[in-house]
């Protein structure tokens, strides 16, 4: 702002004088006096009139505001109520971080008006989970100290807040990637839409292939309580196109609870994984859709499921350490895990092409 104030000022003297001198040249007139004139009226604020001489007039205004991108990408209701571990992780340096849970995946027989003694025993058997939380780095990212001198704006805390809201992101496509099945199996059924198609060659979800999706939930056990659903876009409005009730429900900001049918809780997220529905297969996280490979509507169970946050670091190197470039230097590592804690109690609801 000042470098800006100063060359103005500069710029209407140099105008001041070369004019003052043509004025005084045509006329007689002293050059001094004319060149003074002309700096001084320079600065009366005159919008209407242009020309030369009033170059000073017009001022940049510098608000300091910052527009950033917008996503929700970043928000993520569906990692409510997932356990959490932090408070178990364990560090081995900076580089490792590991959660430990035990599975105990036998029950004991029930014996039913018995009349034998002594009671049988029976061991039961139990497994190690280890879970190695992902490292999430952002890159480097440059501040010159000449841009915090020059700039309206904070812009280390605004690149600080970019560092975060990325890593926000990435963690959170993640954790509904790591969620959704590889494939279609036995234990974790991955279904196929049956609706019309909604004119991209797309088969529409319809209310009958979350029953489907259900009569096979029932049939492995699956506990009533905690069946969450999450909802791609593409299936979200689906439904809202089927159903009104559904409609004014889903987006009922008075109770603050998601809406639940069919023994559902459905939230909803805009960058779940992609399947080829052929095959039912999951692409690969940051794999790029292929055509015909469509976003799918992920299942999981809160009793199969786990997260964890574990370190965050800033790194930065100030200016004064770096001569050469004279630069602030900055960005972020994170720890972070969602996870199923067993290949079970999960599936998914695939778009089908036509």
């Amino acid at each position: 702002m000042k470098s800006k104030l100063i060359l103005s000022v500069l710029f209407s003297a140099i105008v001041a004088v070369m004019g003052g001198s043509g004025i005084a040249m045509a006329t007689g007139w002293d050059p001094a006096v004319v060149s003074s004139g002309l700096f001084a009226v320079s600065f009366i604020p005159m919008p209407a009139m242009g020309g030369m001489a009033l170059a000073g007039v017009y001022r940049e205004v510098w608000t300091g505001a910052v527009k950033e991108e917008l996503s929700t990408a970043e928000k993520a209701t569906f990692l409510d109520g997932i356990e959490d571990f932090s408070r178990h992780v364990t560090a081995v340096g900076d580089e490792m971080q590991v959660i430990h849970l035990v599975y105990m995946g036998v029950e004991p027989d029930v014996l039913i008006n018995n009349t034998t003694y002594p009671i049988p025993e029976q061991v039961l058997d139990q497994e190690d989970i280890p879970i190695a939380l992902d490292k999430y780095q952002t890159k480097v990212t440059p501040v010159t100290d000449d841009e915090l001198y020059a700039l309206s704006y904070d812009k280390i805390s605004t690149v600080k807040r970019k560092h975060g809201k990325a890593i926000a992101k990435n963690k959170i496509k993640k954790a509904i990637h790591a969620l959704a099945p590889s494939a279609n199996t036995a234990a974790m059924p991955v279904i196929v839409t049956t609706g019309a198609d909604d004119g991209t060659g797309r088969k529409r979800l319809v209310w009958a292939d979350l029953v489907t999706l259900k009569a096979k939930l029932d049939a492995l056990e699956v506990p009533a309580e905690g069946r969450r659903l999450v909802l791609c876009d593409d299936h979200e409005n689906d439904l809202l196109l089927l159903d009104t009730k559904f409609k004014d429900q889903y987006f009922n900001a008075e109770s603050g609870k998601p809406y639940s049918r069919l023994g559902f809780e459905f939230h909803s997220y805009v960058a779940n994984p992609y399947y080829t529905p052929s095959t039912r297969a999951k692409l690969a996280f940051g794999a790029i859709p292929q055509a015909g490979d469509q976003k799918a509507t992920v299942f999981f169970s809160l009793e199969r499921a786990a997260k964890a946050n574990g370190w965050t670091k800033m790194y930065f190197a100030e200016a004064k350490t770096n001569p050469s470039t004279q630069r602030n230097t900055l960005n972020f590592r994170h720890h972070f895990i969602v996870m199923p804690t067993r290949e079970e109690a999960r599936g998914a609801i695939v778009s089908d092409n036509v």
